[in-house]
């Protein structure tokens, strides 16, 4: 073997864990909007409370196996009153998404969705101590201008419901600090499937009760036979989902992964044109231009403090 052969084979770039958290992420981005496409499918013949409990549902069944396949990375209480509040907040992160699902275009309810990590910028100050620089908050102000084009107050077409994914937004923000108090202890697939199982039961618990008042009709076996295999299917790609994403970070850092989570914008506007022939306007692109733009920039200034901060204080893997 030559000898420009061996250098060249020992300057090839070798495929290390990073770059296989980078596609388990950019996966789980791409098939996320597919479970959330059969969300959408099925509000139109029931509920979008009923469509998030059978969601729930579904996915707890579909994650029973690989749990049982994953146990020896089970570590910690699985059931426990921060888990059950990460699973409240699973509700209601879901609820207002299917229901925003059922009335706007999902790239539409994603797009403002989006302003989690500028909603959680601002409350890790209060409640983690985690203070911004000046920046990253005129970052957040900037991105949330994006929000108000996207949601467009007294002038959309959708009314009110466009706040339904802010209040999502809101919500998962809050989970993700709950989520960072709760693995202090545990696994983060321990909190995760505890997380799932609280909510589950506790949508059943609240259908079972505005079916009790007459409020909802909770009566599946009169829905169509297809309803069943797109309740599956909501559940399969929301588990496959939520696996990819603790492969993902299992391989890599939060801050290398976090771009990659824009990649769900790609996959719910194609969703939504091929299988709905909704494609947002104008007007949206542009605030979501904005708020991606303010996130990019809040990951970036993440990066530079993980790189100023050494590895020991930060309490690194």
């Amino acid at each position: 073997m030559s000898q420009a052969l061996i250098l060249n084979r020992a300057a090839a770039p070798v495929w290390s864990t990073t770059n296989t958290g980078m596609v388990f992420m950019a996966l789980a981005m791409l098939v996320l909007p597919v479970g959330d496409t059969f969300a959408k499918i099925l509000t139109g013949v029931m509920g979008p409370v009923e469509v998030t409990m059978w969601r729930l549902l579904a996915q707890g069944f579909c994650l029973l196996p690989i749990v049982v396949l994953l146990r020896h990375r089970l570590r910690g209480a699985m059931f426990s009153p921060v888990v059950a509040l990460s699973g409240l907040l699973v509700m209601i992160t879901l609820t207002s998404l299917v229901t925003a699902f059922s009335v706007m275009p999902i790239a539409t309810a994603i797009a403002i969705f989006f302003a989690e990590p500028l909603i959680l910028t601002l409350l890790a100050g209060p409640l983690l101590g985690e203070v911004a620089g000046p920046r990253r908050y005129a970052a957040v102000g900037v991105g949330l201008v994006g929000a108000l084009i996207v949601i467009r107050p007294g002038f959309s077409e959708f009314g009110l419901a466009t706040l339904l994914p802010l209040v999502a937004a809101t919500a998962y923000a809050l989970n993700m600090i709950v989520l960072r108090r709760a693995c202090a202890t545990r696994s983060g697939l321990t909190v995760q499937c505890g997380a799932t199982v609280y909510a589950a039961l506790g949508m059943a618990g609240v259908m079972c009760a505005l079916s009790a008042a007459d409020v909802v009709e909770l009566a599946p076996l009169t829905r169509p036979a297809w309803t069943w295999g797109a309740i599956f299917g909501c559940g399969a790609f929301a588990a496959a989902s939520f696996v990819l994403i603790a492969e993902a970070f299992r391989h890599a850092e939060a801050t290398t992964l976090a771009p990659f989570q824009y990649l769900e914008i790609v996959g719910a506007t194609a969703a939504g044109f091929l299988v709905f022939s909704e494609f947002p306007d104008g007007l949206t692109w542009l605030g979501v231009a904005i708020i991606l733009g303010s996130g990019a920039y809040i990951v970036h200034r993440e990066r530079q403090r993980d790189v100023r901060v050494p590895r020991r204080r930060r309490g690194g893997r």
